[in-house]
């Protein structure tokens, strides 16, 4: 047929069943990868997630720790990269020609380039959830739609794609909360008034017809499962995997990412206990499982600081400092070159006031330059604490040096810690000169102010001691 005379119309997306071996490999990778984000690799962690989604677009567990490990990357700041928004360029314009051309995968493609400098990037996500549900994949839809909604909650275009979305699914309450939303930005806005209304009818019906059927069991016709059920679903799979196959690892690590993602790590713990006696005491499967128990006993103090309850979580913090103690040691045996590994060694060995071993480590760590300034930090403190002032001084002085200025946090601690130690060591010029820097960037910080004005005092009666003498 002559080009001109060619329909114009989008064919229906076909996916090719994905190869065996090309479904090993593409697992191997995402194993790979979430070894390198538990390790604090972000950017190897970003190419290797970024192979699997491309490889295997409809995979939840792919998509959702690829997001999961770039919101790490930028400590969840919301914006991503500075000057995220003059950075892929070509790329957001890739996007744009892909949708209208109906070229799925490139809009999948150019989205994670997008996403790389900024994972809240709600144009992005919206677009990539298109297409998703132009190809048949609801789950990842879903979670691209939940990422957007998560960067702006109250945008009225996202909550309107997410209120259809879960329509679709008959997950009637979330698609009507969608809404409301809408209504909240738009109260004039006709469409959101007839959906909501539209909306509570249809439950109401679909109740009818499931109560009419075995509520402990059925769905109303034509109905599909709540975000819960398919969660189950995808759990259920891997268990029967598991069954069917129990040597195979992957599936253990599938499952275990799949509790991770929602939380749920008691889940995941026991699925990884499983893995490690099949593995027969595998090295890569006990530190996964040594990461999930971390995660838990956090996830357990912060439930003991919401109920006040000061005893358990004094107790879990002592039980957590253990755990890493153990941990870390154990990393860094299996890891000698890793330096994050030693400075993560020795902030606990100083926690635990382990000074002595923790100098060692940071000596050693002090090696990256990405956290020279925390260890001479971490050392000026350890030194200070052993009680070798003029050794705690010189490093406190190269940790005011070393740490950025974007570090506030520890740069105005290296200040503060500078300047207190000079003046008990009766370094007046360099107390005044570190304190008063502190002073500039935050006069409130801790007791600075009151700080300052004994070091003016105290000039001031070494004047009036000079002037006698003279006298």
């Amino acid at each position: 047929m002559p080009p001109e005379e060619r329909s114009e119309e989008p064919k229906q997306y076909v996916r090719e069943p994905l190869a065996p071996a090309k479904q090993k490999r593409l697992q191997q990778c995402f194993e790979h990868a979430s070894k390198q984000m538990a390790q604090e690799n972000y950017d190897y962690a970003t190419e290797l997630f970024s192979q699997c989604v491309l490889g295997d677009p409809s995979n939840l567990s792919y998509v959702q720790s690829y997001l999961g490990n770039l919101k790490k990357k930028y400590n969840n700041n919301k914006t991503g990269s500075k000057l995220a928004i003059l950075k892929e360029r070509g790329a957001r314009s890739k996007i744009k020609k892909a949708l209208a051309k109906s070229h799925w995968e490139d809009v999948i493609s150019n989205g994670l380039k997008v996403l790389v400098v900024n994972p809240w990037d709600v144009p992005a996500l919206t677009s990539m959830a298109t297409a998703s549900d132009e190809m048949g994949d609801d789950e990842t839809e879903m979670a691209y739609l939940k990422a957007a909604l998560e960067a702006n909650p109250k945008n009225p275009a996202v909550n309107r794609q997410c209120a259809m979305a879960l329509a679709a699914r008959q997950q009637f309450d979330q698609a009507i909360a969608c809404w409301h939303r809408v209504e909240q930005v738009r109260p004039n806005d006709e469409e959101a008034q007839r959906a909501i209304a539209s909306l509570a009818v249809e439950k109401t019906i679909l109740k009818g017809k499931y109560d009419e059927s075995d509520p402990s069991k059925k769905l109303g016709k034509g109905q599909e499962p709540d975000q819960h059920d398919q969660d189950l679903t995808v759990e259920k799979r891997l268990q029967q995997q598991i069954g069917r196959n129990p040597e195979e690892l992957s599936s253990y690590f599938e499952l275990a990412q799949v509790h991770i993602n929602n939380e749920k790590y008691k889940e995941a713990e026991e699925v990884l206990a499983a893995a490690l006696e099949v593995s027969d005491g595998d090295p890569d499967v006990r530190e996964r499982l040594d990461d999930v128990q971390l995660r838990r006993l956090r996830q357990q103090i912060s439930f003991a600081e919401n109920d006040g309850d000061q005893e358990t979580k004094e107790k879990l913090r002592k039980e957590l400092c253990e755990k890493e103690l153990i941990v870390y040691k154990n990393r860094c045996e299996r890891y000698p070159n890793n330096l994050a590994f030693k400075y993560d060694l020795g902030l606990r060995y100083q926690i635990n006031g382990q000074y002595n071993e923790a100098i060692k480590e940071f000596q050693q760590a002090r090696n990256d330059p990405r956290r020279k300034g925390v260890c001479m930090l971490a050392l000026g403190q350890c030194f200070q604490q052993i009680k070798q002032y003029r050794l705690a001084s010189s490093h406190y002085h190269s940790a005011v040096d070393e740490i950025p200025d974007r570090d506030a946090k520890n740069k105005k601690k290296s200040l503060y810690l500078a300047g207190k130690l000079a003046l008990a060591m009766n370094d007046l010029d360099s107390a005044d000169k570190y304190l008063t820097v502190l002073a500039g960037l935050d006069f409130t910080y801790k007791d600075v102010s009151a700080l300052l004005d004994k070091i003016a005092k105290l000039r001031k009666n070494e004047d009036e001691g000079s002037e006698e003498n003279r006298d």
